[in-house]
């Protein structure tokens, strides 16, 4: 065949691949205000450097063989801010994304890749769920399972997620495996669809009730973050990307620090109150001490009891693990073991540095904790943090009470502790040591109640930790931005490079 006719056909077979599930469905998806699996691409990446892998894929079966462009899964590698990616968008418009004997072959392949080069694979989910004929029957399950390490997770390169529509088979599988999972509001997460799932109970249930943005941002802790739109998804993919290497054998990439960044850190007493028994916002800390601009919160609505934010100090990425007094009084329940948990393991297996701030009151006790297996998350928190291997930065702000001084690595589980002079270091709040030690409530002896919390309070204070060296400095809360600049280079002087030993690698993405 001539080569003008065999270019005409390449020019051809592009265009039908181009126009995806057709202009109909391209057009409600517009009108709808959300972007197509080729919108999505061209909105994150850098113009111009997609390089598409599999463009002429098709389903296998004769019957979808021509009405299957790129079989439903947009895959290749591109750069953002210049950095190598690998990604899969998910085309809705094609049999509703399901995935199929091709498309997964597409997957496996920018999986495979990503992990040999070393680059973040992003997976923008949107999908029906297994393509029904090409799992049916015996022939159905002699294609899947055929790679034991289709599910597994080494934290190589970071992985992250978009929830961006009706997300169900692969996209659950992928964003539940994933570092980062961002979702638009209105879509919808779940094992099987609403009406599968309303046929296994025998009762009705709601998209949004089974796994929508409120649920899996509050409730069940799977997605980081919610928002309106797929352009702010995308942008958050982007954000959470520049915290992190574009591998585990490097550090993560540094920027300069804006202008002004120290200046916020010496208005921090108009954050914190004088009272100890005063709440506050513990984020607005984190922001007043990290570069302007820098803190970005994972999780922000799941075990709000403790905030866990990347940040950047003097253009270094960081991890802040920080009891947040707001909620609870900064109580940890069940829920924020679970997310520190998963935040030690991010940070950890990418490089990034640990600061703690501490005011915790101990762990929320009670019958829900024990039903939902409190002791086995407070143990797992305490097996991660003794795999960490990056280094750990501990200030106590004010309270640091019982076992959670523990967990919140107070003592030898950081690499240095300093303390704010209001630090307490008691085991329980003294009025109620002084109730469970000598039976004595307020109203009994007022004078006599008040000698003892006194005596309570005299062996808690910061100098006292100090004293016996199990805190390296008491430092005023001015001088925390500074002072975390200059420990944290020292701690990352040990390392090899800035690379840690990755011990929790494998430690599970959800659980």
């Amino acid at each position: 065949m001539p080569f003008e006719d065999l270019l005409k056909q390449l020019r051809e077979r592009t265009a039908r691949v181009l126009a995806m599930g057709g202009a109909e469905k391209l057009a409600r998806r517009k009108a709808e205000g959300h972007l197509n699996a080729r919108e999505r691409i061209d909105h994150l990446v850098d113009p111009g450097s997609f390089v598409e892998s599999g463009m002429f894929a098709a389903g296998i079966r004769p019957e979808v063989r021509d009405k299957t462009p790129a079989d439903a899964k947009v895959a290749g590698f591109a750069r953002i801010a210049g950095r190598e990616v690998a990604l899969v968008s998910n085309d809705f418009t094609v049999l509703g994304a399901s995935s199929s004997v091709i498309n997964m072959k597409k997957i496996k392949h920018v999986k495979q890749v990503a992990g040999k080069r070393g680059l973040p694979l992003i997976l923008l989910g949107e999908s029906s769920g297994a393509r029904m004929p090409d799992r049916m029957g015996a022939a159905g399950r002699a294609i899947i399972a055929q790679d034991p390490a289709e599910y597994q997770r080494l934290r190589e390169t970071p992985w992250a997620s978009a929830l961006l529509g009706a997300c169900y088979g692969s996209s659950t599988w992928y964003s539940a495996m994933s570092d980062f999972v961002v979702m638009r509001k209105g879509a919808v997460m779940a094992i099987a669809s609403p009406g599968v799932t309303s046929i296994a109970i025998n009762k009705p249930i709601e998209a949004e009730e089974l796994g929508g943005w409120k649920l899996l941002t509050g409730v069940s802790g799977l997605a980081d973050l919610a928002v309106e739109t797929d352009e702010q998804a995308l942008d958050a993919i982007k954000r959470f990307l520049s915290y992190l290497p574009d591998h585990h054998m490097e550090p993560p990439p540094e920027q300069p620090a804006p202008p002004g960044s120290d200046d916020a850190c010496r208005n921090i007493f108009d954050i914190l109150p004088e009272s100890r028994n005063k709440v506050y916002d513990v984020r607005k800390i984190i922001t007043a001490i990290v570069d302007t601009g820098s803190s970005f919160e994972l999780k922000e609505r799941f075990g709000k009891s403790i905030a866990t934010v990347l940040a950047r100090l003097d253009g270094k990425s960081v991890g802040f693990i920080a009891s947040n007094p707001l909620f609870k009084g900064g109580a940890l329940d069940a829920d924020a073991c679970q997310k520190v948990t998963s935040f030690m393991v991010l940070c950890d297996s990418f490089n990034v540095p640990l600061v703690f701030l501490v005011d915790v009151p101990g762990f929320l006790i009670g019958v829900e904790g024990e039903m939902r297996g409190m002791p086995g998350k407070v143990i797992n928190w305490m097996n991660a943090l003794s795999l960490v291997t990056m280094p750990k930065i501990t200030i106590i702000l004010r309270k640091s009470y019982g076992q959670a001084y523990i967990n919140m690595a107070g003592g030898k589980g950081a690499d240095e502790v300093a303390l704010w002079p209001m630090a307490d270091l008691g085991f329980m709040d003294p009025a109620v040591s002084v109730n469970v030690l000598h039976g004595l409530k307020q109203e009994d002896d007022p004078e006599r109640f008040k000698q003892l919390v006194a005596e309570v309070e005299r062996d808690t204070s910061a100098w006292a930790l100090a004293e016996l060296y199990e805190a390296q400095n008491v430092i005023d809360p001015r001088d925390t931005r500074e002072y975390l600049i200059h420990t944290l280079a020292v701690h990352r002087m040990r390392l090899k490079m800035g690379v840690g030993e990755h011990k929790l690698a494998n430690w599970p993405t959800s659980y």
